[in-house]
């Protein structure tokens, strides 16, 4: 199994999980275009996709998905409450699941996992291909238990690491802004975060990625060293997904 990423922040959102000749795309928050010439960048085209998977309803994660789908004829998997919120084409094949309950696309079983975030029915995911376990967490205010469950037997993690708490205060942002980003249905802090990771340990860890960090609120100095106090590595194993260049291919694998 193997991962990449269009793109992460608040500009726009989207990652491919690979199992086999098996790619979906989780969540595309680019212009389908620029989606398309991202996905080429890492060597797909986007009509090799299985389907799309959508977290939530926010434009830096959906914005795209219902120009992409309809134009390739792809299914898109997301909650009942992000498809009443989402704006979608009548015609996109849109398919419901629920925030608890797995599902297959191809060669991948795909866990969902609701996460405390301000939108209508969020989720983020794990995916396996019956031997790697891969996590993504983004888009949450909080850790819950059931986060740390689903995360912890994970052999590799793509997590938000969205703002330091000083800069978050002394930045730009307006209070109610910083009150919404730094509150319990908001984005996850380094902090939050590196609490996480030491819970976990690296002990099964292949790759850790650092996702959507805020370009005014963060640095990935910052990020980068919070993760690795917390894990006990050196600054140079943290990977990071940026918004331009996003990440490209890491592989789990013996």
């Amino acid at each position: 199994m193997r991962f990449a990423y269009l793109g992460s922040g608040s500009r726009g959102n989207g990652a491919v999980i690979s199992s086999g000749s098996t790619h979906v795309l989780l969540d595309c928050g680019f212009p389908a275009g620029e989606a398309e010439r991202r996905l080429q960048r890492l060597g797909l085209e986007a009509a090799q996709l299985a389907a799309v998977l959508v977290t939530h309803e926010h434009g830096d994660h959906i914005g795209g998905v219902s120009a992409l789908a309809r134009r390739h004829g792809l299914a898109v998997f997301m909650t009942l409450g992000t498809r009443a919120a989402g704006k979608m084409h009548a015609d996109v094949d849109v398919r419901v699941i629920d925030g608890h309950t797995p599902f297959t696309v191809d060669d991948l079983e795909i866990e969902p996992y609701p996460v405390p975030h301000d939108a209508r029915q969020p989720c983020q995911f794990v995916f396996h291909d019956g031997q790697w376990r891969l996590g993504v967490l983004s888009d949450a205010g909080c850790i819950t238990p059931h986060i740390r469950e689903m995360l912890a037997p994970c052999d590799g993690l793509a997590i938000e690491f969205n703002h330091d708490v000083d800069m978050l205060a002394r930045g730009p942002y307006p209070q109610s802004l910083k009150t919404r980003v730094g509150g319990r249905l908001g984005h996850l802090s380094n902090c939050q975060s590196a609490a996480l990771l030491a819970e976990i340990g690296a002990a099964k860890l292949q790759h850790l990625v650092l996702a959507h960090l805020s370009e005014q609120n963060n640095s990935q100095a910052l990020a980068r060293e919070a993760a690795a106090t917390a894990l006990g590595v050196d600054t140079d194993w943290i990977q990071i997904a940026d918004q331009e260049d996003g990440l490209d291919w890491r592989t789990l694998a013996s």
